[in-house]
Protein backbone atom coordinates (compact mmCIF):
# COMPACT_ATOMS: atom_id res chain seq x y z
CA UNK A 1 0.00 0.00 0.00
CA UNK A 2 1.84 3.50 -1.15
CA UNK A 3 -0.74 6.11 0.23
CA UNK A 4 -0.45 6.75 3.38
CA UNK A 5 -2.23 5.77 7.05
CA UNK A 6 -2.60 8.28 9.84
CA UNK A 7 -1.87 6.92 13.47
CA UNK A 8 -2.07 7.64 16.77
CA UNK A 9 -0.48 6.29 19.75
CA UNK A 10 -1.85 6.18 23.16
CA UNK A 11 0.34 4.63 26.14
CA UNK A 12 1.13 6.12 29.69
CA UNK A 13 4.49 5.54 29.29
CA UNK A 14 6.71 7.74 27.49
CA UNK A 15 9.32 4.91 26.50
CA UNK A 16 6.28 2.95 25.23
CA UNK A 17 5.00 5.35 22.86
CA UNK A 18 9.04 6.28 21.71
CA UNK A 19 9.74 2.80 21.02
CA UNK A 20 6.13 1.85 18.92
CA UNK A 21 7.17 5.37 16.67
CA UNK A 22 10.90 4.48 16.29
CA UNK A 23 9.52 1.07 14.89
CA UNK A 24 6.77 2.40 12.63
CA UNK A 25 9.08 4.89 11.22
CA UNK A 26 12.03 2.77 10.73
CA UNK A 27 9.46 -0.33 9.21
CA UNK A 28 6.12 1.47 7.77
CA UNK A 29 7.41 4.84 6.05
CA UNK A 30 3.69 5.33 4.96
CA UNK A 31 2.16 5.37 8.59
CA UNK A 32 2.20 8.87 9.71
CA UNK A 33 2.05 9.87 13.25
CA UNK A 34 -0.22 12.40 13.64
CA UNK A 35 -0.21 12.63 17.85
CA UNK A 36 0.33 10.54 20.77
CA UNK A 37 -0.52 10.46 24.27
CA UNK A 38 -0.87 8.98 27.72
CA UNK A 39 -4.52 8.87 28.36
CA UNK A 40 -7.86 7.76 26.83
CA UNK A 41 -9.11 11.71 27.53
CA UNK A 42 -6.63 13.01 25.55
CA UNK A 43 -6.88 10.58 22.86
CA UNK A 44 -10.37 11.13 22.15
CA UNK A 45 -9.67 14.98 21.85
CA UNK A 46 -7.05 13.95 19.53
CA UNK A 47 -8.81 11.55 17.62
CA UNK A 48 -11.94 13.61 16.89
CA UNK A 49 -9.04 16.51 15.34
CA UNK A 50 -7.06 13.97 13.45
CA UNK A 51 -9.26 11.61 12.18
CA UNK A 52 -6.80 9.21 12.38
CA UNK A 53 -7.25 5.45 10.42
CA UNK A 54 -5.68 3.45 13.60
CA UNK A 55 -4.87 4.00 17.06
CA UNK A 56 -2.28 2.00 19.17
CA UNK A 57 -4.04 1.78 22.17
CA UNK A 58 -2.63 0.98 25.77
CA UNK A 59 -4.65 -0.85 27.71
CA UNK A 60 -4.10 -0.21 31.37
CA UNK A 61 -3.83 3.46 32.15
CA UNK A 62 -4.78 6.10 34.68
CA UNK A 63 -8.86 6.52 34.54
CA UNK A 64 -9.90 4.84 31.83
CA UNK A 65 -8.95 1.19 30.39
CA UNK A 66 -8.35 1.77 26.45
CA UNK A 67 -11.27 -0.54 26.39
CA UNK A 68 -13.38 2.39 27.25
CA UNK A 69 -12.31 4.53 24.22
CA UNK A 70 -15.22 3.29 22.30
CA UNK A 71 -18.11 4.49 25.23
CA UNK A 72 -16.46 8.33 23.93
CA UNK A 73 -17.92 7.97 20.47
CA UNK A 74 -21.64 7.17 18.85
CA UNK A 75 -19.35 5.29 15.73
CA UNK A 76 -15.76 3.94 15.65
CA UNK A 77 -14.30 4.67 12.07
CA UNK A 78 -11.18 4.10 13.11
CA UNK A 79 -9.08 0.75 13.61
CA UNK A 80 -7.75 0.03 17.16
CA UNK A 81 -5.04 -2.14 17.97
CA UNK A 82 -3.94 -2.94 21.21
CA UNK A 83 -0.94 -3.00 22.36
CA UNK A 84 -0.14 -4.28 26.05
CA UNK A 85 2.09 -6.23 28.00
CA UNK A 86 -0.48 -8.32 29.43
CA UNK A 87 -1.79 -11.32 27.33
CA UNK A 88 -4.71 -12.15 29.69
CA UNK A 89 -6.38 -8.77 28.09
CA UNK A 90 -6.64 -10.42 24.61
CA UNK A 91 -10.16 -12.14 24.70
CA UNK A 92 -11.71 -8.57 25.56
CA UNK A 93 -9.54 -6.74 22.80
CA UNK A 94 -11.32 -8.97 20.36
CA UNK A 95 -14.70 -7.77 21.77
CA UNK A 96 -14.58 -4.36 21.17
CA UNK A 97 -13.63 -5.42 17.91
CA UNK A 98 -10.13 -4.17 17.78
CA UNK A 99 -8.06 -5.21 14.95
CA UNK A 100 -5.22 -7.01 16.48
CA UNK A 101 -3.74 -7.19 19.82
CA UNK A 102 0.34 -7.07 20.19
CA UNK A 103 2.26 -7.94 23.49
CA UNK A 104 5.02 -5.78 24.74
CA UNK A 105 8.10 -6.28 24.16
CA UNK A 106 6.69 -5.74 20.83
CA UNK A 107 7.86 -8.30 18.07
CA UNK A 108 8.46 -6.67 14.90
CA UNK A 109 7.59 -9.50 12.94
CA UNK A 110 4.16 -9.46 14.76
CA UNK A 111 3.85 -5.70 14.23
CA UNK A 112 4.36 -6.80 10.43
CA UNK A 113 1.39 -8.98 10.61
CA UNK A 114 -0.95 -6.12 12.54
CA UNK A 115 -0.55 -3.65 9.85
CA UNK A 116 -0.92 -5.93 7.04
CA UNK A 117 -4.20 -6.63 8.60
CA UNK A 118 -4.42 -3.03 8.72
CA UNK A 119 -3.52 -2.37 5.48
CA UNK A 120 -5.76 -5.31 4.07
CA UNK A 121 -8.74 -3.72 5.52
CA UNK A 122 -8.17 -0.08 4.59
CA UNK A 123 -7.67 -1.84 1.11
CA UNK A 124 -11.29 -3.41 1.49
CA UNK A 125 -13.07 -0.20 2.39
CA UNK A 126 -11.88 1.75 -0.31
CA UNK A 127 -12.79 -0.70 -2.87
CA UNK A 128 -15.98 -1.37 -1.26
CA UNK A 129 -16.87 3.17 -1.06
CA UNK A 130 -15.93 2.92 -4.89
CA UNK A 131 -17.70 -0.09 -5.56
CA UNK A 132 -21.01 1.32 -3.66
CA UNK A 133 -20.51 5.08 -5.62
CA UNK A 134 -20.39 3.43 -9.27
CA UNK A 135 -23.44 1.29 -8.55
CA UNK A 136 -25.35 4.52 -7.23
CA UNK A 137 -24.52 6.15 -10.39
CA UNK A 138 -25.31 3.56 -12.13
CA UNK A 139 -28.97 3.64 -11.00
CA UNK A 140 -29.22 7.20 -11.04
CA UNK A 141 -27.42 7.47 -14.31
CA UNK A 142 -25.78 10.25 -13.35
CA UNK A 143 -22.90 11.00 -10.75
CA UNK A 144 -23.60 11.89 -7.27
CA UNK A 145 -20.46 11.77 -5.82
CA UNK A 146 -16.71 11.43 -6.63
CA UNK A 147 -13.57 9.79 -4.99
CA UNK A 148 -10.73 11.61 -4.47
CA UNK A 149 -6.86 10.81 -2.84
CA UNK A 150 -5.33 13.86 -1.71
CA UNK A 151 -1.86 14.09 0.49
CA UNK A 152 -2.52 9.81 1.30
CA UNK A 153 -6.29 11.10 2.45
CA UNK A 154 -9.55 9.79 0.89
CA UNK A 155 -11.95 11.66 0.55
CA UNK A 156 -15.71 11.38 -0.90
CA UNK A 157 -17.20 14.43 -2.62
CA UNK A 158 -20.70 15.24 -3.05
CA UNK A 159 -20.96 16.53 -6.93
CA UNK A 160 -23.24 19.73 -6.23
CA UNK A 161 -20.65 20.96 -3.37
CA UNK A 162 -17.72 21.54 -6.30
CA UNK A 163 -17.73 24.76 -7.59
CA UNK A 164 -14.81 24.47 -10.00
CA UNK A 165 -12.50 22.46 -11.06
CA UNK A 166 -9.34 24.02 -12.04
CA UNK A 167 -6.32 22.28 -13.99
CA UNK A 168 -2.66 22.59 -13.07
CA UNK A 169 -0.56 20.50 -15.59
CA UNK A 170 -1.39 16.77 -15.39
CA UNK A 171 -3.33 17.70 -12.22
CA UNK A 172 -6.22 19.69 -10.84
CA UNK A 173 -7.78 21.68 -8.18
CA UNK A 174 -11.15 21.05 -7.07
CA UNK A 175 -12.61 24.07 -5.62
CA UNK A 176 -15.75 23.19 -3.31
CA UNK A 177 -18.22 24.46 -1.10
CA UNK A 178 -16.52 26.40 2.15
CA UNK A 179 -13.61 26.95 0.56
CA UNK A 180 -12.27 23.83 0.70
CA UNK A 181 -9.81 22.97 -2.04
CA UNK A 182 -8.13 19.48 -2.87
CA UNK A 183 -5.35 19.00 -5.45
CA UNK A 184 -5.41 15.61 -7.12
CA UNK A 185 -3.51 13.50 -9.48
CA UNK A 186 -6.21 13.15 -12.42
CA UNK A 187 -6.69 15.31 -15.27
CA UNK A 188 -9.28 18.11 -16.32
CA UNK A 189 -10.44 15.95 -19.14
CA UNK A 190 -10.90 13.03 -16.50
CA UNK A 191 -13.63 14.75 -14.60
CA UNK A 192 -14.92 16.40 -17.74
CA UNK A 193 -15.80 13.09 -18.89
CA UNK A 194 -17.54 12.12 -15.43
CA UNK A 195 -19.53 15.22 -15.19
CA UNK A 196 -20.27 15.38 -19.16
CA UNK A 197 -24.12 14.22 -18.33
CA UNK A 198 -24.54 16.71 -15.36
CA UNK A 199 -25.54 19.99 -17.39
CA UNK A 200 -24.40 22.07 -14.50
CA UNK A 201 -20.57 21.83 -15.37
CA UNK A 202 -19.36 24.05 -18.32
CA UNK A 203 -15.98 23.94 -19.80
CA UNK A 204 -15.20 27.47 -19.85
CA UNK A 205 -11.43 27.42 -20.71
CA UNK A 206 -8.81 24.95 -21.53
CA UNK A 207 -7.75 25.25 -17.78
CA UNK A 208 -11.28 25.66 -16.11
CA UNK A 209 -14.57 23.34 -15.74
CA UNK A 210 -17.21 25.57 -13.59
CA UNK A 211 -20.59 24.89 -11.48
CA UNK A 212 -23.04 27.38 -13.43
CA UNK A 213 -24.91 27.39 -9.98
CA UNK A 214 -22.35 29.13 -8.35
CA UNK A 215 -21.98 31.77 -10.90
CA UNK A 216 -22.20 35.33 -9.61
CA UNK A 217 -20.91 37.66 -12.18
CA UNK A 218 -19.08 37.52 -15.82
CA UNK A 219 -17.19 39.90 -17.52
CA UNK A 220 -18.03 40.01 -21.14
CA UNK A 221 -15.22 42.21 -21.74
CA UNK A 222 -12.75 40.71 -19.28
CA UNK A 223 -13.91 37.07 -19.73
CA UNK A 224 -13.69 36.84 -16.22
CA UNK A 225 -16.44 34.24 -14.41
CA UNK A 226 -16.68 34.92 -10.63
CA UNK A 227 -18.14 31.86 -8.67
CA UNK A 228 -19.27 31.77 -4.85
CA UNK A 229 -16.70 31.44 -2.36
CA UNK A 230 -14.12 33.70 -3.81
CA UNK A 231 -13.67 31.38 -7.05
CA UNK A 232 -12.77 33.32 -9.70
CA UNK A 233 -12.25 31.50 -13.31
CA UNK A 234 -11.32 31.97 -17.16
CA UNK A 235 -13.43 32.05 -19.75
CA UNK A 236 -11.77 31.30 -23.84
CA UNK A 237 -13.28 34.02 -26.50
CA UNK A 238 -14.26 30.98 -28.57
CA UNK A 239 -16.53 29.60 -25.64
CA UNK A 240 -17.53 32.60 -25.09
CA UNK A 241 -21.01 32.17 -27.28
CA UNK A 242 -21.46 28.68 -25.69
CA UNK A 243 -21.09 29.76 -22.93
CA UNK A 244 -23.97 32.79 -23.02
CA UNK A 245 -26.07 30.50 -24.43
CA UNK A 246 -25.74 27.75 -21.42
CA UNK A 247 -26.51 30.48 -19.40
CA UNK A 248 -30.07 31.29 -21.36
CA UNK A 249 -31.16 27.93 -20.72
Amino acid sequence: MSEEITAIIVDDEESARNVLSKLLMQFFPHISIVGNCSNVEAAVELIKKNQPKVVFLDIEMPNYTGYEIVKFFDEINFEIIFVTAYNKYAIKAFEVSALDYLLKPIDIERLKEAVKKLEDKIDLSIQKTKYRLLTEALKTKSVQQIYISEAGSNVIIDINDIIAIEAEGAYSNIYCKNENRFFVSKNLRHYEKILDENSSFFRTHKSWLVNLNYLKNYSKSKLEISLEWGVSARLSKYKKRDFEAALRT
